[in-house]
């Protein structure tokens, strides 16, 4: 068994960032969509081998808490068409009364895209849309950078993370407070890779797919999950709106690690990007929702999503992670899933979730088992949701884990935030620092056409960065010359980052770069 390198949401340098999604490496290849899926291959596992992973599941979650000290967790294996095992864990809040149980309320994170991938496929089953329609017939003011991108890029396209799109583009825009209809307007701004032959993860593409899924639906995308897929159903619990989420009395709250502690530090209000890591669930419900992913659609004899266009969401879309060497496999991207083929050649399909903020989530389906396991838990990634969907597996395999995943996965988690920080640092001054000049070199409004408005202002001799509609205000602090840094916030906050004027011959700024918006080459502001 490979390890795959997370992607998901990424850490709090930027989550989805690392957003873990997926923990297989890929390799072959499935069935084109045909109209019914073909026959699944025998299985390979025993229903004892299957009971004896179960009884050691509950274990496996508890050590896997001690280890981390995440505060709730909640659990669910489906097998054969029956929920086998379910069960909550810990504490909804830190030093507040309430236990986890199998219907607490989870923030899913970046697993809320295989759900919205199983709401598309019902839409392309009702005939509202189909999975190669071009996004911009639904969706007349659609754009990207390249017009013919922009006309030919389909739903399908953008669940697989092939627009060209760059890796989580469009997520800044939310940490600084703009809503969905900016961010996806401001799309056009964003460079593109190859188109179909590059593979990035990004939130806001696929949302933008999940968008015209809705127009052609005349609805909202909201109203189109809970219609759709949550109440036939009947998964109750289950929202797209964060408002459903904040209004639940049984909710586990989000936690984030500070030293030894976990603190429910954060609210974490993913409506701009619902459907790609909106969703708010609990055990129960995903456990239904696995039952209908494992049986085509259907619950006992009820047809609730097409099996056509739901296969397809398990079919490999996109290049994820091409082989590192010769005997390595490849990562594949399906609709809204990671697809991958485990050691035994059989199909398995994973995602995760990971809010920085304070949360992370796991499903991890064998189809050709009829076997499924979910984990939601309530502490910022560390690598116990996908873990224990890890070790679960191996113990249905091989009678026990084929090592310690935690500590690798939780490796992983922790390169993907080191690497997100800053180059510099911009902490304490250098010895040798220049002096700043005076601060109305500085103050002033400048532009850009992607970020909006950026204003400097001071005050009692501080300097003040003001970005965002509402706006958000960012203290200054002196670091050398004309470099001072501040403290970035929100999903993607990467710690203390540069901030650079560029002072012309007039001792005024013309133009100021912010090192953290600058990943895509669009953070500096001209002078207005």
């Amino acid at each position: 068994m490979v390890l795959q390198r997370p992607v998901g949401h990424r850490r709090r340098r930027a989550p989805g960032a690392v957003l873990l999604a997926s923990l297989l490496v890929a390799t072959g290849a499935t069935a084109a969509g045909a109209a019914e899926p073909p026959p699944p291959p025998p299985p390979q596992l025993t229903d004892k081998q299957v009971d004896d992973a179960v009884a050691k599941l509950d274990g496996i979650v508890r050590d896997g808490m001690k280890r981390t000290g995440v505060p709730g967790v909640a659990v669910a294996v489906v097998h054969k068409d029956r929920v086998v095992h379910i069960e909550g864990f810990g504490e909804r809040e830190t030093g507040k009364a309430g236990a986890v149980s199998p219907d607490t309320v989870f923030q899913l994170a970046s697993l809320s895209k295989p759900l919205a991938s199983t709401v598309v496929a019902g839409a392309v089953g009702d005939k509202a849309i189909a999975w190669d329609d071009p996004v911009a017939k639904h969706v007349p003011h659609f754009a990207l950078k390249d017009p013919w991108v922009t006309e030919h890029v389909t739903v399908a396209d953008l669940f697989s993370h092939r627009s060209g799109l760059p890796d989580h583009g469009g997520d800044l825009l939310e940490d600084l407070g703009y809503d969905r209809d900016y961010i996806l307007s401001h799309l056009r701004h964003l460079p593109l890779a190859p188109f179909r032959a590059s593979y990035a993860y990004t939130n806001f593409g696929l949302t933008a797919a999940g968008v015209a899924v809705a127009e052609a639906s005349n609805t909202d995308w909201e109203k189109l999950a809970e219609d759709t897929l949550y109440s036939p159903a009947g998964m109750n619990s289950t929202s797209s709106r964060f408002d459903d989420y904040e209004k639940a009395r049984n909710k586990a709250v989000t936690h984030v690690k500070e030293g030894d502690t976990w603190k429910a530090r954060y609210v974490r209000d993913a409506d701009a990007q619902s459907p790609a890591g909106g969703v708010s669930s609990t055990a129960e419900d995903m456990a239904t929702w696995m039952r209908l992913q494992l049986a085509n659609g259907k619950l006992g004899d009820d047809r609730i999503i097409p099996a056509g266009p739901l296969t397809r969401t398990h079919e490999p879309a996109a290049v994820a992670q091409p082989p590192a060497a010769p005997t390595d496999r490849t990562g594949f991207y399906g609709l809204g899933w990671n697809v991958g083929y485990d050691d035994q050649g059989r199909l398995r399909l994973s995602h995760s979730g990971a809010f920085g903020l304070g949360a992370n989530t796991n499903v991890t389906l064998l189809p050709a088992e009829q076997l499924g396991i979910v984990v939601l838990t309530n502490g910022e990634p560390v690598g116990l949701a996908d873990s224990v969907a890890f070790n679960f597996y191996d113990t249905a395999q091989y009678g026990k884990p084929t090592g310690d995943w935690l500590a690798r996965i939780g490796q992983v988690y922790q390169q993907e935030e080191q690497e997100a920080r800053s180059p510099t640092d911009y902490g304490r001054p250098p010895p040798d620092a220049a002096d700043a000049q005076p601060d109305n070199t500085y103050t002033g409004t400048y532009r850009n056409d992607y970020y909006g408005t950026l204003r400097v202002t001071a005050s009692n001799g501080e300097l003040t960065m003001e970005l965002g509609p509402k706006p958000l205000r960012f203290p200054l602090a002196h670091y050398d010359g004309n470099t001072f840094s501040f403290m970035t916030v929100g999903e993607n906050a990467v710690g203390r980052s540069g901030v650079m004027f560029t002072v012309d011959s007039d001792a005024k700024a013309s133009k100021v770069r912010v090192e953290s918006l600058d990943k895509n080459g669009l953070g500096t502001f001209t002078r207005q």
